[in-house]
Parts: structure tokens; sequence; C-alpha cells
């Protein structure tokens, strides 16, 4: 009986268990560096978004508080590379906006999609929902401002 010479398949073998379990473990990870990178950054925008909201100037109207607190969420977002539209950014206060007492919540919507699918498979892109929140108090001995 002669033996096979088996050297140099070890190589092989390791070279295809690599890719074929390499490649899955990179998409996920870059999915999942995708959706945390979503996940900070409106976070980050929804704080800066209602700190704007109470720390405008007085004389300024409650639109042009919620002018200020977009354009923060938008550079807090954009810093992680992301873009903010103005339908996924919500602001509402109680009782009423820019009142000594109230509280003003930001709430902002966006979606991640999943890396490296391409638009040609048909219908909508696979996404990953992703939201923050964050209640500023506008506090108690305050003067109001705006229209309010």
């Amino acid at each position: 009986m002669s033996r096979r010479d088996e050297r140099g398949n070890a190589v092989v073998e390791f070279s295809w268990l690599a890719v074929l379990l390499l490649v899955p473990l990179i998409y996920v990870m870059l999915g999942v560096f995708d959706v945390q990178r979503a996940s900070y950054g409106a976070t980050a925008a929804a704080r800066a978004a209602g700190r704007a909201f109470v720390i405008v100037p007085a004389g300024l109207s409650e639109d042009e508080a919620r002018e200020r607190a977009f354009e923060a969420a938008r550079v807090a977002m954009k810093d992680q590379g992301m873009e903010l539209s103005s339908g996924q950014l919500k602001i509402t206060c109680d009782p009423a906006c820019l009142q000594p007492g109230s509280t003003v919540t930001v709430e902002l919507d966006t979606e991640v999609p999943l890396p490296l699918i391409p638009d040609a498979l048909g219908g909508e892109r696979p996404a990953v929902h992703v939201s923050a929140s964050h209640t500023e108090p506008y506090g108690d001995y305050r003067e109001a401002k705006g229209d309010g």
C-alpha cells in the first residue's frame, strides 16, 4: 500500500473554512457597527435638540426654537455620517413650550439599512429601526420666552 501525500491539504481546508466563516462574521459586524453608529447618533441628536430648544435666547419664538433644535440634531447626526430629515424629529412640550415648569420631549426615529444589499433585489431594503428620546425640563424659576 502506498500512502497518499497529504501535505498542503490543511492550508486549503483552512482557507475554505476561513472564507466560509469569516465572510458572514464580517457582514454581521458591519451591520452591528452601522446600527451602533446610528444609535449613538440618534441619542446625541435627541439630547442636543432638547438642549438647543430649551436654551433659546430671549425674544425668539417657538418656531425659531424648533429650527435651532433641528439644526443641532442635524449636526449631531452628521457627526455620525447620517442625514436627518424633518420628519424624523418630533418635539413636544408639556404643558406649553418655553414656559416655566414645562418639559420638552424630543423623539427621533430613523432607519438603518443593512449594508451591502443592492436595490436590484426589488422591494424595500431591509433596515433596523432606531429611535431615541430625551426629555429636558425648562425650569420652574426661568422667565417665559417665545410666543407661549
